[in-house]
């Protein structure tokens, strides 16, 4: 059996010792599942991801769940960068470990399993050092920011001017809020999904936004676009976002609702 570790909110707990790990996070080729890292000799490098996950926040810290996997479960091991390019390789979690293991220096690495781990593979959770590892990227000083969604520091100091001077071709600066919403009054009626989805990938840039035009998504007959709404409200201080993620806790589509309770799990009220 592959031992790893999965990082994530002490608040998600309770629920993963009931029902397992879901399959919320999107790996390469749009797959769903979840992230983790094999358990080294080194501490450190175990839980190198520690930091850099902690600057998106979490209710109560994070945790290290060590998971055992089958030997011959098939995994996807490769940089975060390869990740973007479609590079990382479909190998079994036995051999992920192998390679990661072998690598000199293997920040940056990840390994993503393609399904929901369940409860009976979780071996046990445990408390992390909140300062372990690296932020940003492995060896982040003295190179050129990324201004990327993932990489940029909401709020931070002189962060706007960043993003302005460096914009990122995917993650911004967004449109303005008009801008958007003119594009989805003009995707049609019930909506090009693709193009509602686009829309909604700017708005959860934002730190608020304007929740009675988008309310009425809801009802979109695609479950993709109302599972985009739930990530894209679902942490705005704007009034109505708590009614609005009730109506959507009801939701018939299972993605809809576990995306519901995922953020609720992860964003204080």
């Amino acid at each position: 059996m592959a031992m790893f570790v999965h990082l994530t909110s002490a608040a998600t707990v309770p629920r993963i010792r009931r029902s397992g790990i879901r399959a919320v996070s999107h790996g390469q080729g749009g797959a769903r599942g979840a992230y983790c890292f094999p358990a080294l000799a080194s501490y450190t490098l175990t839980h190198q991801w520690t930091r850099e996950l902690a600057r998106f926040g979490s209710r109560g810290g994070l945790v290290a769940v060590q998971v055992r996997l089958d030997d011959e479960q098939r995994v996807l091991v490769g940089r975060y960068g390869d990740r973007v390019r479609g590079a990382q390789e479909t190998v079994r979690a036995a051999e992920a470990v192998r390679r990661i293991a072998a690598l000199a220096d293997p920040r940056g690495w990840e390994v993503f399993v393609p399904r929901a781990i369940r409860p009976r593979e979780v071996h046990r959770v445990r408390g992390v050092s909140p300062v372990t590892g690296w932020r940003y990227v492995p060896d982040a000083h003295g190179t050129r920011p990324c201004t990327c969604f993932g990489c940029r520091v909401r709020g931070g100091y002189g962060s706007r001017r960043l993003l302005e001077r460096l914009p990122h071709p995917l993650d911004g600066p967004p449109p303005p809020v008009g801008v958007l919403l003119a594009r989805i009054a003009a995707a049609g009626e019930p909506g090009d999904p693709a193009v509602l989805r686009e829309a909604l990938h700017w708005f959860a840039m934002r730190r608020r936004g304007p929740i009675a035009q988008l309310a009425f998504l809801a009802g979109h007959p695609d479950p993709a676009v109302r599972e985009e709404l739930v990530w894209a409200v679902g942490r705005w201080r704007t009034p109505g976002v708590a009614e609005l993620l009730a109506a959507l806790a009801g939701d018939p589509h299972p993605d809809v609702r576990e995306a519901v309770e995922t953020m609720a799990e992860l964003t204080p009220r």
